[in-house]
């Protein structure tokens, strides 16, 4: 059976209840929420049944048992996830503007995933999953980038597979040896789910067509475009499904493409159908906006089937 790992940062996220830009003046707030790009994908796994794991480290504080404990109750393995006694969980404070948009206060670099390294449960679970999920955010600190890089020839060497979500701020790109260190990733990838833009990060044209037939052309099996509310679309040899996006209330959409991600892989690697896949996963992420914090909307399959009766309810009315 697959096991998927992911490696990458936990950390807790805080919001303000008002809008405005930023964090000049003092806010109500509410948190903390479980969060980190990679803890939510990996819990979205979890949620839908898929045996996983995550590799990162908190502090031995609130804050990290906030997340360990909803790690471990949504199925995620948490043993690779180390304790660091004396310090401090990371954290983002994030606050919205009034045009939607966020402004965020990180603590990580200096926080105790800013300081993942190998240990002997990481080192026992890279041995133990079949499928690794990267996110190309994690190349932006050497020390993470090297564990990721290393699990990805690790697991790709003994014929697992692997997914990849660019998940890049636009001013990481110049950081060095990022460019390298993605190009390494996409020529082992077997999945590849960019977000809107990020379709165009490994090909300068702006022709979607022939920029996704470059891609299968690498001997990528799945390309996956997410456009948010524009809904999602898929690509294999021969075959394009859309997706339509659904009519939600959106609350908060931190995390809803790591959601979406985390429901697309569980059935991906599960044989599913490609048009039922993309519409469970487009599912997943519009429920996942519709609750305030990142990881409160991941989804169970009854979740996702509930919602998309909903609608299909709706729409036929």
């Amino acid at each position: 059976m697959n096991k998927v790992l992911t490696i990458g940062e936990v950390l807790v996220e805080i919001v303000a209840t008002t809008r405005g830009n930023g964090f000049l003046a003092a806010q109500p707030l509410v948190g903390p929420f479980p969060s980190g790009a990679p803890a939510i994908f990996i819990d979205q796994v979890g949620k839908l049944g898929t045996p996983c794991a995550i590799i990162s480290r908190v502090g031995d504080d609130d804050f990290g048992r906030v997340n360990l404990e909803r790690l471990r109750a949504d199925g995620v393995d948490v043993s690779g996830i180390e304790i660091a006694a004396g310090e401090s969980t990371g954290s983002a404070f994030v606050r919205y503007r009034e045009d939607g948009s966020r402004a965020f206060v990180y603590n990580i670099r200096h926080a105790a995933c800013g300081k993942l390294r190998p240990t002997a449960a990481s080192e026992a679970l890279i041995e133990s999953c079949t499928h690794l999920h990267v996110m190309g955010s994690a190349f932006s600190a050497p020390e993470l980038g090297g564990m990721v890089m290393d699990a990805a020839r690790r697991i790709k060497a003994r014929g697992g597979t692997i997914s990849f979500d660019p998940n890049l701020r636009p001013e990481l790109l110049d950081a060095p040896g990022m460019r390298a260190a993605l190009d390494a990733v996409l020529a082992m990838t077997d999945l590849f789910m960019p977000s809107g833009e990020e379709l165009f990060l490994f090909d300068a044209g702006r022709d979607e067509p022939a920029v996704i037939a470059a891609l299968l052309d690498r001997g990528i099996r799945t390309v996956v475009v997410k456009r948010g509310a524009g809904g999602a679309s898929l690509f294999q040899r021969g075959l394009r499904v859309d997706a339509k996006p659904l009519a939600v209330e959106e609350v908060d959409p931190t995390g809803a493409g790591d959601t979406f991600g985390g429901a697309f892989l569980s059935l991906w690697l599960a044989g599913s159908d490609p048009a039922e896949a993309l519409r469970l996963a487009n599912a997943a992420g519009a429920r996942a906006v519709t609750r305030l914090g990142p990881m409160e909307g991941t989804s169970t399959r009854a979740e996702l089937d509930a919602l998309l009766s909903e609608k299909r309810l709706k729409y036929d009315l």
